[in-house]
This record gives structure tokens, C-alpha cells and sequence, in this order.
């Protein structure tokens, strides 16, 4: 199974038990080696890095690009985009990434996440009202689903009319169905045409929200005959610019990882304290100790298993193995943060746990710039739930419970509770 540089090259490794129970799956690969060819999620091959101090140095290297123009050919890219949604955070590097990302954090300042710390709360209650009055939910669909929805749209400044239920979207780009391979091109299509349209809408009547802000940061540029128009590369633009794209995309990209990786961490995080009544009453006990529990639960059970593919600008050797440039490499975060070299006894939920250095947020230049943001619509809906519902319970036997089967995301697909 395992990858040398002596070696060489194996045959990629079936990927199927990382599908259908990844962590023991994981464990056996992190024991046999630190990296492994693999086939990616759309066919191609791969590296995936496993063990905790590879994929944490991985994270921070500059030689490992996002630049899709970095990779070779045959080699797996992940989902394609058009180029209105493809100018994103994910597939670029300094100094592009640098500008971009100096723009887009303006959206979670301490005084931008704790403005929505109040109507967090207040979606959360009226969630549960509706919860309360129907005696038994799925909490993915009736709660851990529309929560981030209204957060994101508040962040963005989507209109009350406009706003609609994201998920089929996100759900046909992380878990495509090969037997409809034309939902993924249809919702591709459907967010471009949103995007595109609530960026008219906010031209003609900004509002207090980021998206508003970033259009008139765009707005001042062109005003002063900056060639905005240009590609994605920003050749030569001085100062804080932003092509079309590059606000298009900027959109897309709050919606879908501000969207689905909270969706899965409040569901997975439920479900862990169904599985662990001490734990739940703890917390029930002492609101206090949830921001430590959110930690915990997002190494324990991280939403995003893969960081984003990267790409070598160069020769390079990981864990022994040598990897040449432009192959694919996926940082395996679920696998490092269960590394019992880093985290001892990794499957043992234990917020008591020096959880500094967890990689679920990721790590270097590519950090979530939403961290602190999804860290508190957990803590919230987490807090609100338990305590509304002291006999929280499940409504279906424990092994009727499924997860995604995709590489790209670790969460339910429901969570049906009864109390």
C-alpha cells in the first residue's frame, strides 16, 4: 500500500473503505505510510498525505500551488467552474490571493461576526419553535440546513424575496450523481445566474453588507480607468482591485464553504453529543465550555476532509515519497487531526484536550477566514438546541444513520430526533 521514493509509483489504492468508514480507514494508511496514490473523486489520480506534521508543513508550503494553470495534464483538478465562479480564493495563490483575501476579510471583523451574533440566536429560536410544535424533526433539514442560510444571506445582503434553500446546489458540486451528470452543469448554471443577478440588484441598491461593499470597492476602481477587465492573474493592478470575476466569485465562494462545511459541523456535532449524554448535560450544565466543545468537534469529525487539491511548482518530497510537479496532492485534514502522534487516544471526543494546532480550519495563507464565524453559529445552534430539548434523543436506530459517501465532505445525510 504504500508509496516510496525508492519505489515509485504504486497503483492508486481503492478508495472505497475512505467512502464507507474513513477513519479506520485512514488509521490503516497512516500506519502503512505517509502518502498514497490515489484516484481524486472525478477519476484522476492523486496524492493523499495523511499523518499530522506532513499535512500541517503541506498546508504552509509556497511550492504547493492552488493555481489550477500549475497542474499537469491527467492530473485530478476537482470540480470545473466557469470563470465567473472560478476566480476564487481556492485556486489562487499570492499576490493575487493576498489582494483578494485582504478585500474579503472586511466580512468577518470581530465587529461584522458579533453583529450577527443576535439574529443567529433569534433564527435559532424560531427554528426550534417550529421544531417544538411538530414533537419529532430532522435536525439536518430542519435546522442545521436553513440556520446557515439566513447567516449567509445576512452576510451578503440577499433580500427576504430572494432568498431560497441553497442545498441542492452545494449538494450536486460535493456529491455529484453519476447517473445525472447534468445536475452538476444545471446548478452551476442556476448559482452563476443568481450571483449574477443579486450583484445587479445590489448596484442599483446597496445595502449595509459585504457584497455591496465589494462592489463599490470594484465601482471606485473603475472609475479611476484601472482595466478591471483584465484575467484573473491581476498583472500590474495596483492597490485593492477586483475583476468581475473576482466578485462574482468572491459570492459563490461565502455561500458554498460558509454554507455546507456549517451544515455538516452542526449536524455531526449533534449527533456526537446524542452519542455521548455526558458530554451533552456538561455542556447543558456549563454553556460556558461550548466554544472549547465546538473545537473538539470539528477535529473529531471534520466537515471538510480534504483541504483544497494543490498543486507542486517543483519536484518535492513529502513524508519519503517524491512527488513531481503539477501531480495532485490532497492534505488529508480528517486523517492528520485523528493522528494519535498529534491528538493521543484521536477518537475519544475530549474537550479537555489540547485541541491548539487542530487543522479542521486549516492552516498558513489558506486559513478559513470564516473561522470564528462558523465557530459561533455551531456554539449557538448547539447551546440553543440542548437546551431547549433536555430529552434530545434519537428517532431511528443508531446504525440507520448514513453519512455522504464523497471524499469531499464528511456529514448526515438526516438526523431524525425525537425528545
Amino acid at each position: 500500500m504504500q508509496n516510496t521514493a525508492e519505489s515509485g509509483p504504486d497503483a492508486p489504492i481503492d478508495v472505497t473503505p475512505l467512502l464507507d468508514d474513513p477513519h479506520t480507514a485512514y488509521a490503516a494508511l497512516r500506519e502503512a505510510g505517509a502518502v498514497h496514490r490515489i484516484t481524486g473523486p472525478d477519476g484522476q489520480p492523486a496524492w493523499l498525505v495523511t499523518r499530522y506534521d506532513d499535512v500541517r508543513s503541506a498546508l504552509a508550503d509556497p511550492r504547493l500551488s492552488l493555481d489550477k494553470r500549475h497542474a499537469t495534464q491527467g492530473s485530478y483538478r476537482g470540480f470545473s467552474l466557469p470563470p465567473a465562479l472560478e476566480a476564487n480564493l481556492l485556486n489562487m495563490d499570492p499576490p493575487d490571493h493576498t489582494r483578494v483575501r485582504r478585500l474579503v476579510a472586511r466580512a468577518f471583523t470581530t465587529r461584522r461576526v458579533e453583529a450577527l451574533r443576535e439574529p443567529i440566536g433569534r433564527t435559532a429560536e424560531e427554528l426550534l419553535d417550529a421544531m417544538e410544535a411538530r414533537g419529532r424533526a430532522d435536525v439536518i433539514a430542519a435546522y442545521a440546513g436553513p440556520l446557515p442560510i439566513v447567516v449567509i444571506c445576512d452576510l451578503l445582503g440577499v433580500p427576504e424575496g430572494a432568498r431560497r434553500d441553497f442545498r441542492a446546489w452545494t449538494d450536486a458540486l460535493i456529491s455529484p450523481d453519476p447517473t445525472r451528470p447534468h445536475l452538476m452543469k444545471e446548478a452551476i448554471g442556476a448559482m452563476l445566474a443568481f450571483f449574477t443577478a443579486l450583484i445587479a440588484t445590489k448596484r442599483a441598491e446597496p445595502g449595509d453588507d459585504l457584497l455591496s461593499e465589494l462592489i463599490a470597492v470594484r465601482e471606485e476602481a473603475a472609475a479611476e480607468g484601472e482595466g478591471l477587465d483584465q484575467d484573473v492573474s491581476g498583472a500590474d493592478r495596483p492597490g485593492d482591485r477586483l475583476t468581475e470575476d473576482e466578485l462574482t466569485s468572491l459570492a459563490f465562494l461565502i455561500l458554498f464553504a460558509g454554507y455546507e462545511n456549517t451544515v455538516h459541523l452542526i449536524g455531526t456535532a449533534t449527533l456526537a453529543l446524542l452519542d455521548h449524554p455526558a458530554q451533552c448535560d456538561r455542556l447543558r450544565r456549563e454553556p460556558g465550555e461550548l466554544p472549547s466543545a465546538v473545537d473538539e468537534f470539528m477535529r473529531h469529525e471534520s466537515p471538510g476532509p480534504l483541504a483544497i487539491r494543490r498543486f507542486p511548482t517543483e519536484d518535492l518530497t513529502i513524508g519519503g515519497v517524491r512527488i513531481p510537479a503539477g501531480d495532485a496532492v490532497l492534505l488529508s485534514i480528517a486523517s492528520a487531526n485523528r493522528d494519535p502522534e498529534r491528538f493521543p487516544e484521536p477518537g475519544t471526543l475530549d474537550p479537555d484536550r489540547d485541541l491548539s494546532g487542530h487543522l479542521a480550519l486549516g492552516h498558513g495563507i489558506h486559513r478559513c477566514l470564516g473561522a470564528a464565524l462558523a465557530r459561533m453559529e455551531t456554539e449557538i445552534a448547539l447551546g440553543a438546541l440542548i437546551s431547549r430539548f433536555p430529552g434530545l434523543r434519537l428517532d431511528v436506530p443508531r446504525a440507520d444513520l448514513r453519512h455522504r459517501r464523497t471524499l469531499r465532505a464528511r456529514g448526515l445525510i438526516s438526523l431524525p430526533v425525537t425528545w
